[in-house]
């Protein structure tokens, strides 16, 4: 993609990540209903254009999932099944990056044969948060305790490719995959343990950031370490 364009895609989407994040904060309900559905699909269209042809695959499904799991969210209600819709489709995305992760293979080792704090530091942080949100979670423990595993073995993924890939691919998709967690983690917590100011705002400036710096890593990911899909 030509740095221009990808500059474009940038600019647009910040623009429209900015006005659902004004939407949150001050209580725009219509103007979040109609930023947020605009967020993936411009992601979609910045990763289709660009000149990267190996990662159009299981990211673009990934964030057809995504899509779909913001619009369940927008729908979400006190007893609605919506919230389990939208995990659901936010765990297929997950899962989904989780093969492209480990579906780029090369000869180089992984971070975790050199670093295997970071393994840790991972499993930690997952089982921190499953013990904190466990004793709130009523019927939904099992679904929730999944969720946690998968977004953290997604967050283990992008660690373990770290010396596969190219920079700034590498940190691209280390810091979405951080970023994916943490977007996560706060809404868990703010649903089931306690709310907290500005808990909108600080779930979606996360999330957006993910997305976009996954789709930014698939994007200038070097053409020596696109995986076979």
């Amino acid at each position: 993609m030509k740095g221009s364009s990808l500059k474009n895609f940038t600019l647009f989407f910040s623009l429209i990540a900015l006005t659902d994040l004004v939407a949150v904060q001050y209580d725009l309900p219509l103007v979040h209903t109609l930023a947020k559905p605009f967020l993936i699909p411009v992601l979609a269209a910045m990763l289709y254009n660009s000149a990267i042809a190996g990662s159009k695959k299981l990211v673009p499904i990934g964030l057809f999932f995504s899509w779909w799991g913001d619009i369940f969210l927008l729908l979400d209600r006190p007893g609605s099944f919506y919230f389990i819709a939208g995990l659901a489709s936010f765990l297929t995305t997950h899962v989904l990056y989780i093969f492209y992760f480990l579906s780029i293979k090369n000869k180089a080792p992984s971070l975790f044969k050199k670093q295997p704090i970071w393994f840790l530091l991972t499993l930690g942080y997952g089982v921190g948060l499953v013990i904190l949100l466990l004793p709130h979670l009523g019927v939904l423990k099992i679904p929730v305790v999944l969720y946690a595993t998968v977004i953290c073995s997604m967050l283990l993924g992008s660690l373990h490719i770290y010396f596969k890939t190219n920079r700034p691919a590498n940190k691209f998709f280390i810091l979405g995959a951080t970023l994916f967690v943490l977007s996560d983690s706060l809404l868990a917590i703010n649903k089931f343990y306690q709310p907290f100011p500005m808990a909108g705002v600080g779930i979606m400036l996360t999330y957006c950031l993910a997305q976009y710096f996954i789709v930014r890593g698939s994007i200038t990911l070097d053409s020596t370490a696109i995986p076979n899909q």
